[in-house]
């Protein structure tokens, strides 16, 4: 009887546990922004969102797909693993792949390193239509990258990344849309000439660059010189302006003076022929006296001890001046 009741503990013991394993496998859980694929018995069954998720154990089965994985060794060296993961990643994914060779429009091997992002929007098409989709991936960017740079020059390669990228993005974005992918963005990240045509444009460059320079200094000094001499000119222009008012304005005070001056005389002789008029004696002869003694004065003035010497006429220019004298008796 003991025997019979431990044999029945062990039963029990042995059931309980098979059917936790059994509710263990049926437990998932899946982490936000992943899904699984469930196949049942072989076919697709459904497809399991986040959180915890409850599947029957040995009829469901995850179908798992395969993932690229970038990895860094001790030494630094960057390799790349594939793995098979239940889970599929639904975020937007990075494969950095390795340099490749390519050939130019003008047979120039070139070295260039891609890098493209993606998303898996229909995970179910991810695991059917395509068996090793990392792998697909590499090699269709690989080709179509030879495509477009079979079709442009060195040069053009060089200074048209944008144009590129834009052109790879497309085509991969059409190829993998049958794949349930969605290729958001391409990169080169680098373009990798031999290195003597490296050097060879690097020496363009610099002969380019001292070109350009020479031709700055040559422009300067042109628009300098250019400069100077308007500077020169509008100088000129202004002297020339300046000296052109100044006269007119030197003209033009003499002229007022001449003319004040003369004012001045006609008054005075209007006085003097009105005081002297009356007295019957001759203006003019008064007003040529006058003058000649003021002339007389200036020509004397400053001289000492020197002869005067005054011309014939000048005698009856003196003789008027004792008709001053009578005139001044008169008045």
């Amino acid at each position: 009887m003991p025997i019979d009741v431990n044999i029945t503990y062990v039963i029990l013991f042995l059931v309980v546990i098979f059917i936790i394993v059994l509710i263990s496998k049926g437990l998932k859980i899946v982490q936000q922004s992943q899904t699984m694929i469930i196949e049942r018995l072989g076919k697709y069954h459904s497809q399991l969102s986040s959180g915890i998720n409850f599947i029957i154990p040995l009829v469901d089965k995850p179908r798992p797909i395969r993932w690229r994985f970038t990895r860094t060794a001790v030494t630094g060296q960057v390799y790349v693993v594939f793995s098979d993961m239940q889970t599929i990643d639904l975020r937007e994914t990075v494969y950095d792949f390795p340099s490749q060779s390519v050939i130019t429009k003008d047979n120039v091997v070139t070295e260039i390193n891609a890098m493209i992002y993606f998303q898996v929007v229909d995970p179910v098409r991810a695991v059917y239509e395509i068996q090793n989709l990392p792998d697909a991936i590499e090699k269709l960017t690989q080709t179509s990258l030879r495509n477009i740079i079979g079709e442009m020059d060195l040069d053009e390669t060089l200074t048209s990344r944008d144009t590129i990228n834009n052109k790879l993005r497309v085509i991969l974005d059409e190829a993998t849309n049958k794949w349930g992918v969605k290729v958001n963005r391409v990169e080169l990240q680098d373009i990798n000439p031999p290195r003597d045509i490296r050097d060879a444009m690097e020496k363009q460059m610099r002969a380019e660059r001292d070109k350009r320079a020479k031709i700055l200094d040559a422009e300067g000094e042109k628009e300098s010189l250019i400069r100077q001499s308007e500077g020169r000119m509008k100088e000129s222009i202004n002297h020339a302006e300046g000296e052109r008012q100044a006269r007119v304005l030197r003209a033009k005070a003499e002229a007022e003076a001449k003319i004040l001056a003369a004012e001045a005389d006609s008054e005075a002789i209007r006085k003097i022929t009105q005081a002297i008029g009356a007295s019957g004696a001759d203006p003019v002869q008064y007003i040529v006296a006058v003058r000649y003694l003021e002339t007389l004065k200036e020509m004397t003035s400053g001289k000492d001890n020197k002869t005067i010497y005054l011309p014939y006429e000048a005698s009856g220019v003196l003789s008027s001046l004792g008709g001053i004298k009578d005139l001044l008796k008169n008045k």
